[in-house]
């Protein structure tokens, strides 16, 4: 949290120290459990759980691999109805949109009378690999939906990213749970715990299983299934 033109008069500041004079700066007005808020919002955490706030490219904010993108776009007459009819229909799955391996979550805002929209997404990665996906990808989804923007010039036109980018609006504060787990991993994790609980199930029932082995495997059972704390 220091910087390279740190005060020399502060040489000595240990850290809790420069955390709580940083706080000081800038919360001076706030309630003190704010202020306890802020500082918890500062201290050194978990190495596996620390993001970042760089960029993700053109345009956005990235948090160790994750990255954001949010849009604001003017809808054509109709273009919200046209639009819910199409989620409707398919009961709010995309699961066409798997094929993006980057793609954490997106979503679709209607307001001002539905004549705007805001769309939404979280993604690995850097942006223009992001977009280069999406045009690859998912191509047909993307016009289908997007058809309905104003302005919209289709998922292969070489302008496709110069609208984006002029539409899109970076993240004031972008917070991460897992900011190093990539839905890549998250697809990993889940394949290993099914195989994982296939194992144990399968050893479970081995009747003829040394009872060293059972004892390890009673505690490794143990120890996967106890829920993970949220304070660290």
């Amino acid at each position: 949290m220091t910087t390279d033109n740190k005060d020399p008069r502060l040489a000595d500041e240990s850290k809790l120290q420069e955390i709580r004079r940083r706080v000081e700066e800038v919360a001076a007005d706030a309630p003190h459990l704010a202020k306890i808020a802020l500082e918890a919002m500062i201290r050194k955490h978990n190495p596996d759980l620390k993001g970042s706030a760089r960029s993700a490219g053109r345009a956005g904010k990235q948090s160790g691999n994750v990255s954001e993108l949010t849009a604001i776009a003017t809808l054509k007459p109709g273009g919200a109805e046209r639009l819910r009819r199409i989620f409707d229909l398919t009961a709010g799955n995309m699961d066409g949109a798997q094929r993006v391996s980057t793609l954490h979550d997106m979503r679709f805002v209607f307001f001002d009378d539905d004549t705007r929209i805001l769309f939404a997404t979280a993604y690995d990665g850097d942006w223009d690999a992001y977009i280069n996906d999406f045009a690859t990808k998912i191509p047909e989804l993307m016009d289908l939906l997007f058809a309905n923007v104003e302005g919209w010039p289709g998922i292969d036109s070489p302008k496709v990213k110069d609208f984006i980018a002029d539409h899109q609006i970076d993240a004031a504060g972008w917070f991460v749970a897992n900011p190093q787990v990539t839905v890549v991993d998250v697809r990993r994790f889940q394949r290993m715990e099914k195989a994982l609980n296939a194992f144990l199930d399968a050893e479970a029932a081995n009747m003829g299983i040394d009872p060293t082995t059972k004892a390890a495997l009673g505690q490794l059972t143990d120890a996967i299934s106890k829920p993970e704390g949220v304070d660290y």
